[in-house]
């Protein structure tokens, strides 16, 4: 789902201020945006709790939360669209929860009704209603409102099951199942949740009541948890394996042995399409077969299971850059390709702009395996792979154009880009490169962190010609933009497979509109 256009007309909640009112964190001319506008690019760019490169992750949380409470109070129906959206079409599940959570505190506050519901669409995993409850009591104390307790029940009604509970509860977790139970006294929709409720809650309490008949797939898992360690190497048999709920991770832990090709091999038909994807390093160093890893990557190419997977496109360069085997390469381009199906193929001549300064050598995703230019890169060679004439443009201090090779994959021109001494991390020229490189392009996009240097003037929207569309992404969510987003310049945060969607609407008209 698209991250999507930032402008807003409406003054209530505050417009663009003009760059006499801030700067950028180099010192260059900037543009506050207003409030909503603020919360959605921080949201969809923001990993809670992580440091960027200007901004401490203590303040930028801090930032979010004051933001949070100020539009839930400000604007309840847009806020009450904005997580969920935020949750199941910009799949952040961190950002979700504190969102939820905060913008419910600030509700309650202020007699603002309708938060329930908000809470209990944020929690969409078995174990986010822990999470959202460990949150809320480390930072708020055990007093929980109403609405929050409410829609925490909402959720764990609808997401806990035996398999959940055997994935996700575990005594490594501050605030277990039967914890979050007996906090928020859940109402379950039959007997057999009835039973899994009680026996949760005997786990929790170590109690040694008899497993109940209904809870078939945990006595399966106690069958198997109850062979010789010696014995459970000779387990291999995928339907025996999944009947009682064994995950790869268990699975691993449970033989008390390493990962061989056969144990690889008994779980990989159970396994989902993200645990494949992070796992392909592991398949070839274990020696997993021809024939099953055929299997693996007839999987991974589906576009059935691409689209219901809704992995972002940067796990492909990811799995790309882990897998040491080629005969991985070629999937994860078609599965790309499939995961890109959004990007339009744009019409006449695009200009297309890299940011490769320092700043954007931040982290992008959590693990660290990406960052913040491998996305742009990722994004802005599968727009040009796209667009019937593109000028592909890496910039930093200085600015070159990447030359296309015809016929070339996505992620062999990401490899090429690497490789080529493109990213330069130096400082953020923005308005430079867009004056060198511009020549008559009908649209220009930026991929950046908008953090443009001082030397920048009088500021990046006087680079193009007012009547020439300028699309900036985002994907870091500062305070401060490099240009207002009026009229033809357009601010989008964050990335995802749909999110060059957004060029030809905006360009056929479709302006002012949310994506929930």
């Amino acid at each position: 789902m698209a991250r999507f256009n930032l402008k807003l007309r409406r003054r209530r909640h505050g417009a663009d201020r003009p760059a006499a009112e801030a700067m950028t964190a180099e010192g260059g001319p900037g543009f506050l945006r207003g409030q909503r506008a603020e919360l959605f690019l921080l949201a969809v760019s923001n990993m809670v709790g992580a440091d960027t490169f200007y901004e401490a992750a203590a303040d930028r949380d801090a930032r979010f939360r004051e933001l949070v409470a100020a539009v839930a109070v400000a604007d309840p129906d847009w806020f009450a669209r904005f997580v969920p959206w935020l949750r199941t079409g910009a799949l952040l599940r961190s950002a979700s929860v504190v969102a939820a959570l905060e913008g419910s505190r600030a509700q309650v506050a202020a007699g603002v009704p309708g938060s329930r519901a908000v809470v209990g669409a944020a929690l969409q995993r078995a174990d986010e209603p822990g999470e959202a409850l460990a949150y809320w009591l480390g930072r708020h104390g055990r007093a929980l409102p109403k609405p929050v307790k409410r829609g925490v029940a909402d959720a764990v009604v609808r997401l806990y099951h035996e398999r959940s509970l055997l994935k996700y509860d575990s005594d490594g977790d501050a605030v277990r199942f039967g914890d979050v139970i007996e906090l928020t006294h859940p109402v379950a929709r039959d007997a057999r949740q009835g039973d899994l409720f009680r026996h949760a809650l005997d786990r929790r309490h170590k109690r040694d009541n008899p497993l109940p008949e209904s809870l078939t797939v945990l006595a399966a898992r106690a069958e198997l948890m109850a062979l010789p360690v010696q014995r459970r190497r000779e387990v291999t048999d995928p339907a025996v394996l999944g009947a009682a709920g064994m995950s790869w991770e268990a699975l691993a832990g449970w033989r008390q042995a390493p990962m061989d090709a056969a144990a690889w091999e008994s779980i990989i038909p159970t396994m989902g399409y993200l645990a494949l994807l992070r796992n392909l390093r592991n398949f070839d160093q274990a020696g997993v077969g021809d024939a099953v890893a055929e299997a693996v990557a007839a999987k991974l190419t589906d576009p059935g299971e691409v689209a219901r997977s809704r992995v972002l496109p940067m796990r492909f360069l990811s799995a790309y850059n882990a897998a040491p085997s080629l005969r991985w390469a070629y999937p994860l381009e078609r599965a790309l390709q499939q995961a890109l199906a959004n990007v339009p193929a744009l019409d006449g001549r695009t200009l297309i702009l890299i940011d490769t300064s320092g700043s954007m050598n931040s982290t992008f995703s959590r693990d660290g395996t990406l960052r913040c230019w491998d996305a742009a890169t990722v994004f802005g060679l599968a727009l040009a792979a796209r667009a019937r004439d593109a000028t592909v443009v890496s910039f930093s201090h200085a600015s070159r154009v990447f030359p296309a090779v015809a016929g070339e994959s996505v992620l062999a021109a990401v490899r090429r880009f690497r490789e080529g001494g493109y990213f330069y991390g130096g400082g953020t020229q923005t308005e430079q490169a867009i004056r060198r490189h511009y020549a008559g392009h009908d649209r220009v996009v930026v991929l950046t962190d908008e953090q443009a240097h001082w030397h920048a003037a009088p500021d990046v929207a006087h680079a193009v010609p007012a009547h020439v569309p300028t699309y900036t992404w985002n994907l870091v969510g500062y305070r401060v933009g490099h240009a207002p987003t009026v009229g033809n310049r357009h601010t989008f945060g964050g990335l995802s497979d749909a999110a060059f969607a957004m060029i030809p609407l905006v360009e056929a008209g479709s302006r002012d509109r949310w994506p929930f």
